[in-house]
Formats: C-alpha cells, structure tokens, sequence
C-alpha cells in the first residue's frame, strides 16, 4: 500500500499518458491503478484480478492484461520475469531494491540493502543518467537448502 503523494502521482502520470496518447479516462483503468497501488508486494494479472472482484468491481480480466500493458508502457509499473513463473508486477513509486530468487520452489523475496544501492547510485556513467535499477540475485532459499540436506542425509 503507498501514501496518498505516491497515489496522486500514479493518476497525475496516467492522466498524462492517456491524454498525450488521445486515450479515454475510463472509470476501470483508475479503478485498477488503485487496485495496485494497495497492492504491497508483487503481484500477478490473477491477483489484481481476485483484488478487484473481492471489492465488488467487475471488470474483464481483457480490460485488466490492457490495464496493465498501458500501465507498463507509460512507466507506473514495472513487469518482473521471474523464471517460469507468470509475469509479476509492482509499482514504479517503490524504492530500489533486490530480488532473491530460489532457483528450486521459485519464491522470491525483496531486500533493500541501502549500501549497495547508495554504491549503485554513487555510480556516475557516461552520457546516462540512471532514474532506477533491477537485481535479480538467484540462489537457493533457506526452505529448500534445509529440505536438500535432510534429503543427502536419508
């Protein structure tokens, strides 16, 4: 969930993009964009959905995948791939932050770690200037690790 200045950006950004792109203002693209904006962690098209139909708005799963995909173009949202799971999503307002994955159940989980971030920030680039970035570290979590050597010990 984000704090009414992050929400007043997100509808500020789609108000813009929709008008640049001579698109309508319809009741459904902002009832979604708040859906996740109290969404506090990753989530899925089937999610948001779930979200949505639980708060006794109908809207088509179509008009949500097109929310999403208007919502990803115009940079309120970033799409994560994370191995064979289905796309994922949060939105741009979140902090830099890290994402673990497990290699063998496939969670994921956020870390903020502030001295690498300051480090990444610290970095200067030619003729770029970086507004955010994405770190994918893939492992194995805890669970699984603990699950693997019970089963090298039977």
């Amino acid at each position: 969930m984000v704090d009414d200045k992050t929400r007043n950006a997100a509808h500020a950004a789609l108000t813009g993009y929709l008008s640049a792109k001579n698109l309508r203002r319809t009741p459904e693209r902002f009832a979604i964009l708040d859906k996740v904006c109290d969404m506090a962690h990753h989530f899925d098209i089937d999610e948001l959905y779930g979200a949505i139909e639980a708060d006794g708005y109908h809207v088509s799963r179509a008009t949500i995948y097109n929310t999403i995909d208007l919502l990803a173009d115009a940079a309120i949202v970033r799409c994560h791939r994370f191995g064979s799971q289905p796309a994922q999503y949060e939105l741009t307002g979140i902090s830099n932050h890290l994402h673990l994955i497990c290699s063998q159940c496939g969670k994921v989980k956020e870390v903020k770690d502030q001295e690498l971030t300051a480090f990444i920030d610290g970095r200067n680039y030619s003729a770029f200037h970086a507004s955010y970035f994405r770190l994918y570290i893939h492992g194995t979590c805890t669970a699984c690790a603990w699950r693997n050597r019970r089963k090298k010990k039977k």
